[in-house]
């Protein structure tokens, strides 16, 4: 694979790029700009008050396991509003039956066990992101999300406040094409109106956002808050790769973009 070679022959330079080439930015969601408050508990608290049923921590874990996996599986399929709500029906199917048997369970209706999922993933806003959004659109630069996600992700983004932050939004449902694949990113650009050598896309999936950016030629950057993104799938060579950039938080990027 093209991103083992280039690991194998890491070239020193200066990692920024020259102020004034980057015109926009390209950023993944999930990791980047939101996560989720853990939802095992959430649900399981849900459970008890909508349904009376008590469930323990790990049956609740292991519902939203077999949830997610399922999503995942199918997040394609999420293509406009109507199918993603589809999606989401039955999803939470998935979840009802990755739960103990139990006559509460049943009786609930497809609707309710819709809404228990649903409200069950709360996004939460990493803390830095709205000011850096803010700073790095003030220095002129265009902001658009691309990421895999269902259509929903513009709605996802406008419940946390941050649709109004950035300039356009791209979901890999939506587009047909999901990273490390490059076309989604090539949307993305259509979406900004710039060229690939005048973009970088920041995400916290080495295989993922780096293997799709670098597919699309542009500059990637990669948020590895912990320090450790990128090293379980290729080892620490991984910060030597010549076109990539690594950040702890995303305030760090205007400083490695030179604004």
């Amino acid at each position: 694979m093209a991103l083992g070679r280039l690991i194998g022959r890491p070239r020193r330079r200066d990692p920024r790029p020259a102020p004034g080439v980057v015109t926009a930015v390209l950023l993944d969601a999930f990791g980047t700009l939101v996560t989720l408050e853990p939802p095992a508990p959430l649900l399981r608290g849900l459970l008890a008050e909508r349904l009376g049923l008590d469930v323990t921590d790990a049956q609740a874990t292991a519902a939203v396991v077999a949830e997610v996996a399922y999503y995942r599986a199918h997040m394609a399929e999420g293509v406009d509003m109507e199918r993603t709500a589809a999606l989401h029906a039955r999803c939470a199917e998935v979840l009802r039956h990755a739960l103990p048997p139990d006559p509460l369970l049943a009786e609930a209706t497809p609707e309710l066990m819709t809404d228990l999922l649903l409200d069950s993933l709360r996004f939460q806003v990493f803390d830095e992101v709205a000011g850096t959004l803010a700073r790095l659109r003030g220095a002129g630069l265009r902001l658009v999300v691309a990421s895999n996600w269902d259509a929903s992700l513009a709605t996802v983004l406008d419940r946390v406040g941050l649709l109004s932050l950035v300039d356009g939004v791209v979901a890999s449902a939506s587009v047909g094409a999901a990273k490390p694949d490059p076309r989604l990113l090539e949307s993305a650009l259509l979406l900004a109106g710039v060229g690939a050598g005048a973009a970088v896309h920041v995400g916290d999936g080495f295989r993922e956002d780096v293997g799709a950016a670098l597919a699309a030629q542009v500059r990637p950057v990669l948020l590895s808050r912990d320090g450790s993104a990128g090293a379980v799938e290729y080892g620490p060579e991984a910060a030597l790769l010549p076109e990539l950039l690594v950040a702890r938080s995303l305030d760090e990027l205007p400083l490695l973009l030179g604004f």
